[in-house]
């Protein structure tokens, strides 16, 4: 009953597949590959338009960089209070742009306000040079509460972002969780809703460690070769992070898995909603679930063999969690099994 992350899982056999496959025999070095140019193609046609693709190791690493690719002096990136920029990057954000600043936006369970994000932007006032100068918003996609942006309110954030000359960022960690949960296609998703940049994760969803970072315009990714080689993320033997693509998107493999960790999610929503001791802590839609539970089920569940995180409770929900009881944060995983599941809905019932 392992529901700490979905970090924890492994990887699928397809992908390990590909890698044995791809790991012999000589090929070009630094993205040069046939590999490599197979699967940037596929991204062209996974969103529907010509895009630059860059492969990282990390999605700490897709996201600072992205930043670094839009960087000003003094800039600032407007994201999320509870943002995993914000809060779970250790300032590589900050580290990687030489100083940027991430600058929180209120919003109800992980989701910007467009009304919040304006009030900010709005106390950084043209030419006031001690306040710096914002340079991106950034969202993510599915957010750190397990939420989703529909559709028209990432449009609604990015019309904002670009009236005042700001780039657009998804940080996409989740991103295929949410695809399949909104039943939107990636252009729909991204670039047709205003995105300009997407860290593009695959690690968590069955790849053993392949990010890419993914320019809806092409012409603005002139200088992140240099960004990327500076920030030590230019793998030499890139063919085996391309491997890891082209077998996680070939025939929707990617989509499937996620729809697999979106279903075992469904059913331990399912069984918090049948327990007298333990709730949910407010509704997702992702395959990230937030519950409280009384402390001595929590401890029983641990007993029984149960992992999950303790979890803070949002800034903004001060009084979600009663006295004896804790808030914690369960995951499911494209490798997360139906008995697991029905163990755990077990215990709590």
């Amino acid at each position: 009953m392992i529901f700490a992350s979905d970090n924890w899982s492994g990887a699928h056999p397809a992908v390990t597949q590909s890698l044995v496959r791809h790991g012999s025999g000589m090929a070009a070095a630094y993205g040069a590959s046939d590999i490599d140019k197979a699967v940037e193609a596929r991204f062209n046609a996974i969103f529907e338009r010509e895009v630059a693709v860059y492969f990282v190791g990390t999605g700490t690493a897709a996201n600072s960089l992205s930043f670094a690719a839009v960087n000003r002096p003094g800039g600032v990136v407007m994201c999320h209070r509870e943002a995993h920029v914000a809060q779970d990057e250790c300032g590589a954000p900050e580290f990687f742009t030489h100083g940027a600043r991430m600058v929180p936006v209120d919003g109800a369970f992980g989701r910007m306000e467009p009304a919040a994000l304006r009030r900010e932007l709005e106390r950084f006032r043209p030419g006031f040079v001690h306040a710096g100068q914002p340079m991106a918003v950034s969202l993510s996609q599915a957010t750190e509460a397990g939420t989703l942006y529909a559709l028209d309110e990432v449009a609604a954030l990015s019309e904002i972002a670009h009236e005042r000359g700001l780039a657009f960022h998804m940080d996409g960690a989740r991103f295929a969780n949410a695809l399949v949960a909104t039943n939107a296609s990636p252009a729909d998703m991204t670039w047709r809703a205003g995105v300009d940049i997407l860290s593009f994760g695959a690690t968590k969803n069955g790849c053993w460690c392949a990010e890419a970072v993914v320019f809806f315009d092409p012409a603005k990714a002139e200088q992140f070769p240099y960004i990327r080689k500076r920030g030590a993320q230019l793998f030499s033997k890139t063919r085996f992070m391309a491997a890891q693509f082209d077998a996680y998107l070939e025939d929707g493999l990617w989509l499937r898995l996620a729809a697999h960790a979106n279903a075992m999610a469904d059913d331990l929503r399912a069984g918090l909603r049948r327990s007298r001791h333990a709730r949910e802590a407010w509704d997702t839609r992702s395959n990230e679930i937030f519950a409280v539970v009384e402390v001595p089920v929590a401890e029983r569940l641990r007993a029984e063999g149960a992992t999950f995180y303790d979890w803070n409770a949002p800034h903004d929900l001060p009084d979600l969690v009663g006295e004896g009881e804790q808030l914690i944060r369960l995951v499911t995983s494209w490798s997360s099994e139906e008995a697991d599941v029905s163990r755990f809905c077990d215990l709590i019932a």
